[in-house]
C-alpha cells in the first residue's frame, strides 16, 4: 500500500465560499487528509450548484456529493417544527438549527460510504452551528472524529486567510465586500454582523430580500387559506401541493405583503447575546395558522401542556440536540397531538401584519350551542354553583384556617398589651408595677 492510498479521509460540509474552500486545502496540506465534500441544497440561494461542485473538484477533492435535501428537509424537519410551533424564545421560527442536523446526517452517511474517519465543518468557535454539527455527528456516529479548521487554524483575520488561499491556489472572490453574514434555506433567511452589531442601528433596507417594506406593500389586504392534514400544510387557497412548493409560494405571497421580518436580541447557546434579523414570511404565517387550528381542535389540558413543551422542543433543537432522547420523546408527544388536526385556516395579510380571520375543522371542539349567549344556549348555568364550590373547596378551607390563626394571634397580642402600659416617649413598663407605685 503506497503513501497516497494510505491517507485517511475526511468529509467536509462544503458551501463553496472562501472559508470552506480554504478548509479543503488546510485539511489536505496541514493534516494530510483526502477530502470528500458534501454540498447540500436545502433551498438556499446560489449561483449554481454545478459551479460549486466544479470548484471543489478543482481543489483536488476525492469526491463531491451534491445532494438535493429540500424534500427531506420539508417532510422530515419542517413538519416536526410545525407540529411543535417551534419559536425560539417565543420570537422566531427556528431556521439554521433545522438544517444543520439534516446536513450532519448526510455528512455521516458520506463518511460511511467512503470509509472516512473524520468529519469537518467551517463554523467559527463563537456561534451555535458548531454545536449543532458536532452534537449531531456524535449522536449519529460517536466513533467519527470531528475537525473544525476555522476554530483550530492559526490564520488569524480575513487578510491572513486570503493570503493562505492565494498561496495554495484557492480562488479568491473578486469582491470580498460582505457587509452581513447570511444563512438561508427553504424556511427563510438569517442576517447578522456589519452595522447590525450595534443594536441601536435600524436595519438597513438592503438586508431584506424576501419581504417588501411594509409601508410600500399593497393598500388592499391579501387573504390566503392554508389547508392542513394531520397538522401538515397540504394546500394553499384550495390547491393541493407538496410542502416545498407551498412554502415557496407562501414566502412570495406573505413577503409581498411586507410580512415576515424579525429584529431581535438573541441568546446564543454559547452564552453570547447577539443581534439577529430574520425573514421567515411563510414560516411565521404557517405557525400562526397552525396554532389557530390547534386552538380549535385540541382538548384544553393537552393544549396547555403542549404550550410548555413547545419551548422545551425549541430549546433542544436550537441547542443542537435534534437527535437527543428528550427531543425524540417530545416528537412522539407532538405527533400524537396532530392526528385530528385537519382543517383550514384563513389569514389576512396587510402591510406587515398577519391575522387569523377564520378557521374550520370537522374535528373542532368548539360547540356554538355551548358558546352562544343567545336564547338557545345549551350550557347548564345552574351547574356552575356546584362546580365552583367543589373546585374552590381547598382554597376556602385554607382561607378559613388563615382567619382562625389571625384571630388567635390578635387575641395573644391583646393580652400582651393589657399586661403592659404605655408611658411618655413610647417606653413601656408592666402595668402591675404602675399599680404598686400608687
Amino acid at each position: 500500500m503506497n503513501k497516497e492510498t494510505a491517507k485517511e479521509k475526511v468529509v467536509l460540509a462544503y458551501s463553496g465560499g472562501l472559508d470552506t474552500s480554504v478548509c479543503v486545502k488546510w485539511l489536505q496540506e496541514e493534516l494530510g487528509y483526502d477530502v470528500i465534500c458534501v454540498l447540500g441544497n436545502v433551498g438556499q440561494e446560489h449561483d449554481g450548484l454545478e459551479k460549486i461542485e466544479a470548484k471543489a473538484k478543482a481543489l483536488g477533492v476525492v469526491a463531491c456529493e451534491v445532494v438535493d435535501m429540500r424534500e427531506e428537509f420539508a417532510d422530515e424537519y419542517l413538519t416536526c417544527a410545525i407540529a411543535a410551533n417551534a419559536m425560539y424564545e417565543n420570537k422566531y421560527p427556528l431556521l439554521s438549527a433545522l438544517s444543520r442536523p439534516l446536513i450532519s446526517k448526510h455528512l455521516v452517511d458520506a463518511a460511511h460510504k467512503y470509509g472516512a474517519t473524520a468529519v469537518a465543518h467551517g463554523c467559527t468557535g463563537k456561534g451555535n452551528d458548531q454545536v449543532r454539527f458536532e452534537t449531531s455527528i456524535m449522536a449519529l456516529d460517536p466513533a467519527l472524529k470531528v475537525i473544525a479548521p476555522v476554530r483550530e487554524w492559526d490564520l488569524g483575520m480575513r487578510p491572513d486567510e486570503i493570503a493562505y488561499a492565494k498561496a495554495h491556489g484557492v480562488p479568491v472572490p473578486v469582491s470580498l465586500d460582505k457587509p452581513y453574514s447570511i444563512d438561508d434555506n427553504l424556511w427563510g433567511r438569517a442576517i447578522e454582523a456589519g452595522v447590525l452589531e450595534d443594536p441601536w442601528n435600524e436595519p438597513p433596507a438592503d438586508i431584506w430580500t424576501m419581504t417588501v417594506d411594509p409601508t410600500e406593500a399593497p393598500d388592499e389586504p391579501t387573504y390566503v387559506e392554508i389547508g392542513f392534514e394531520a397538522g401538515v400544510p397540504v394546500s394553499l387557497n384550495g390547491e393541493q401541493m407538496g410542502l416545498v412548493e407551498l412554502v415557496e409560494q407562501l414566502n412570495g405571497i406573505a413577503g409581498a405583503a411586507g410580512y415576515g421580518r424579525i429584529d431581535m436580541i438573541e441568546n446564543r447557546y454559547v452564552g453570547i447575546k447577539s443581534r439577529e434579523c430574520y425573514e421567515v414570511p411563510a414560516g411565521l404565517a404557517i405557525i400562526q395558522a397552525h396554532k389557530a387550528l390547534e386552538d380549535l381542535c385540541l382538548e384544553r389540558d393537552v393544549l396547555h401542556m403542549k404550550l410548555g413543551l413547545e419551548q422545551t422542543w425549541a430549546d433542544q433543537v436550537y441547542n443542537g440536540r435534534w437527535f437527543s432522547p428528550l427531543k425524540q420523546a417530545l416528537d412522539a408527544f407532538m405527533g400524537a397531538t396532530q392526528a385530528q388536526l385537519t382543517g383550514e385556516v384563513k389569514l389576512k395579510l396587510y402591510k406587515g401584519s398577519c391575522v387569523v380571520v377564520g378557521r374550520r375543522s370537522a374535528a373542532a371542539l368548539y360547540d356554538q350551542a355551548l358558546a352562544t349567549y343567545d336564547n338557545d344556549d345549551a350550557f347548564d348555568q345552574k351547574a356552575a354553583k356546584g362546580f365552583i364550590d367543589i373546585q374552590a373547596l381547598s382554597i376556602k378551607t385554607w382561607a378559613m384556617k388563615q382567619a382562625q390563626l389571625a384571630q388567635a394571634k390578635d387575641a395573644v397580642s391583646g393580652s400582651a398589651q393589657a399586661l403592659f402600659g404605655v408611658v411618655e416617649g413610647g417606653a413601656t413598663e408592666p402595668a402591675v408595677a404602675q399599680a404598686a407605685a400608687l
